[in-house]
């Protein structure tokens, strides 16, 4: 199938054709015709599968060919859960629309908000925003909801990981009864299910990827360490990866900003991202990363959200995520596109419940790296709450020993020794 093929615009086909696209992805194939008849559309698709493009493309064909002739007013709708991903997808609308003559425009907290005004004042077709930043606007009267034809809720379960359920009800309140929503989220827990419901008319359901199915292209493998020795693995993972590009993932802020002072004090270029960083300093982070300026990037969830760089080989988790979803997000960042990637994980004594919640998510053990300089010795720490004792198994496939920075290879020899890697 190609993009000819779904009766799209000749303007709209030759801003693709510029951009190099010529044959839809999978989700792109099944939602954008749903979304052209004017139907609610459920979409279950991660980042990194051509979701933008997937409700970007109807918006644009839809309004384009519906010319009111009037003073412009905000007529599609698209609310993001961060600055980097609301960027991402205005810019996305501006390549697709070049020539449709439709405007677009982005609002997001963490800067002045004049310049943003400036550009509402002078007619949006488009709007994408974040939830703080457009309540704030539509509160103070420079935004009004109620010419919205088509809403876009993007990234709904991560919404709800970050407290935004509540601001987007608010929303929902403003918006016209009467208009097609396109509703996508990654994975869906029972609380998306019910706000989904809330929300869409009669929706067609696309689900091209299923929530685990990112870990299946992607290599991975788990580290046994201890807590305190996580900082020297990770310079000595990095240091066997040669000049290869990662994306470090850390569960605060303070901890990512203690693992780029580390990682540059042994020559080994880092910049962190994260909520404390200002919009410029977090898009130079982002650039100097995408551009190799740069070899680490350390992020929070929330920063990560939203980044989108190609050829990223490795994902480490610096420490085990706490919610068994935001796994598949964070190692979703690499083996993009058909394209090789791994992901290494640090598992200290008192993660070990939320790597067993993961593995009950994705289906499968994660490979034990027991070759490494740092070995788990205390096994036994005052656990968390949820912690419990899990029976040590034998993985299903042989294990596999580790060269070039820690990814796993092939090997016919068992390598999870007693005592060392074990996941009690």
């Amino acid at each position: 199938m190609s993009f000819k093929s779904l009766y799209l615009s000749t303007s709209i086909l030759k801003s693709l054709e510029e951009e190099g696209y010529t044959h839809p992805t999978p989700i792109q194939s099944q939602a954008i015709p749903i979304a052209l008849k004017g139907t609610d559309v459920l979409g279950c698709a991660q980042t990194g599968t051509g979701k933008t493009a997937a409700f970007a493309i109807p918006i644009l064909q839809l309004l384009s060919a519906d010319k009111s002739g009037q003073q412009r007013k905000i007529r599609s709708l698209i609310v993001t859960p961060t600055r980097e991903l609301a960027i991402q997808i205005d810019e996305s609308f501006q390549s697709y629309g070049r020539y449709t003559d439709l405007n677009t425009a982005v609002v997001f907290g963490g800067v002045n908000q004049k310049s943003q005004v400036k550009k509402l004042k002078r007619g949006v077709d488009i709007l994408t925003a974040t939830p703080g930043r457009l309540l704030d606007l539509m509160n103070q009267g420079f935004i009004s909801l109620s010419d919205v034809e088509i809403f876009v809720l993007d990234e709904a379960d991560r919404m709800l990981d970050m407290g935004f359920i509540h601001d987007i009800k608010k929303l929902l309140k403003a918006l016209p009864n009467k208009r097609q929503t396109l509703f996508f989220s990654a994975t869906m827990p029972s609380e998306i299910v019910k706000l989904s419901r809330s929300i869409l008319n009669n929706p067609v359901k696309v689900e091209v990827t299923p929530e685990s199915s990112t870990v299946d292209v992607i290599e991975q493998g788990i580290y046994f360490v201890d807590k305190g020795n996580k900082k020297n693995l990770l310079v000595d993972v990095l240091q066997e990866a040669g000049s290869k590009s990662a994306l470090v993932f850390t569960r605060t802020k303070h901890g990512a900003n203690k693992v780029v002072k580390l990682l540059n004090s042994q020559n080994i270029q880092a910049e962190a991202i994260h909520g404390n960083k200002s919009q410029t300093a977090r898009q130079r982070a982002l650039g100097n990363f995408k551009d190799q300026v740069t070899r680490v990037l350390v992020a929070t969830d929330i920063a990560a959200r939203g980044i989108d760089v190609d050829e990223l080989q490795y994902v480490i988790n610096y420490e085990i995520p706490n919610v068994p979803e935001t796994y598949v997000h964070r190692i979703g960042r690499t083996g993009r596109a058909g394209l090789d990637g791994t992901a290494l994980s640090f598992c200290d004594a008192q993660e070990k419940a939320y790597l067993r919640d993961i593995e009950k998510l994705i289906g499968q053990e994660i490979p034990v790296i027991d070759e490494h300089k740092y070995p788990l010795i205390d096994h036994n720490p005052t656990p968390p709450e949820k912690q419990k004792h899990r029976p040590s198994r034998k993985h299903k496939s042989e294990k596999r020993k580790t060269s070039n920075g820690g990814k796993p290879k092939s090997n016919n020899k068992n390598r999870r020794r007693k005592g060392s890697g074990n996941r009690g």
